[in-house]
């Protein structure tokens, strides 16, 4: 089993890095992470035998498990939180992920803020729909900043968000519509990318390296337009049990 996961990591690793040096990017520039949603802590440990170092869960209470059933794991994986965050969760979350990567509200970044240990600062990512699509997450503004009235309503919220000082805004994130064709989603992440960088002026105190979007489908787009960080599951683990 890990010797298959381990091929499939090698073949995505390549393939990362000849999309980063098509787009003059340094491959290392790219963190790959798996998706392990759905799979069994078996399967993951595989994954983690077989070089995954980052990890990716959608829902709270299902990556306690696998992260408590994987405490001894060695190397320990870095998990990361992509899937929607219900405030009652943010205890949990702000102790047991290392990136939070889908905050889309004040609300929500207050809630893990309250929740973070004394002393340190928790990596998020904001979480934006710029493809105006209903079924999608985050805070909606479609077209990004080029929509300047929306985004001129919500720099004072994100200013909050920015300044909690047990939060550390790093950048980013967005899932792309689903489409027959990755390059429709070029446009997706193209706005997304221009959004950070008009973010990245607005508030200067906050990093903005990060730009968690690409999946499966669509990855190597995703780097050829800016993305540091691409999520995979089902090419690496195969479709979800």
């Amino acid at each position: 089993m890990s010797s298959t996961i381990a091929t499939k990591l090698n073949s995505i690793h390549e393939r990362i890095a000849n999309a980063a040096q098509q787009a003059g990017r340094d491959p290392a520039s790219v963190t790959l992470v798996v998706v392990t949603k759905t799979h069994p802590p078996a399967l993951v440990a595989a994954a983690v035998a077989a070089g995954a170092r980052d990890l990716g869960e959608n829902r709270v209470q299902e990556a306690l498990n696998k992260i408590n059933a994987l405490a001894e794991l060695t190397p320990a994986p870095r998990w990361h939180l992509i899937g929607h965050l219900q405030r009652n969760k943010a205890r949990l979350a702000a102790t047991h992920f290392g990136l939070v990567h889908s905050v889309d509200s004040l609300r929500l970044a207050e809630a893990l803020a309250r929740h973070v240990p004394s002393g340190q600062r928790l990596p998020i990512l904001l979480q934006f729909n710029v493809s105006g699509e209903a079924s999608k997450e985050g805070f909606t503004l479609a077209g990004g900043a080029s929509n300047r009235p929306a985004l001129e309503a919500l720099l004072p919220e994100l200013e909050r968000i920015v300044a909690l000082p047990s939060l550390a805004v790093h950048g980013l994130m967005t899932i792309a519509p689903l489409a027959d064709d990755p390059e429709a989603a070029r446009p997706h992440f193209r706005t997304l990318r221009e959004l950070r960088d008009e973010l990245a002026r607005c508030f200067p105190q906050a990093t903005w390296r990060e730009l968690s979007m690409g999946m499966s489908d669509d990855f190597t787009v995703a780097i050829s337009e800016g993305a540091t960080i691409v999520r995979l599951g089902r090419a690496i683990l195969g479709g979800r049990q």
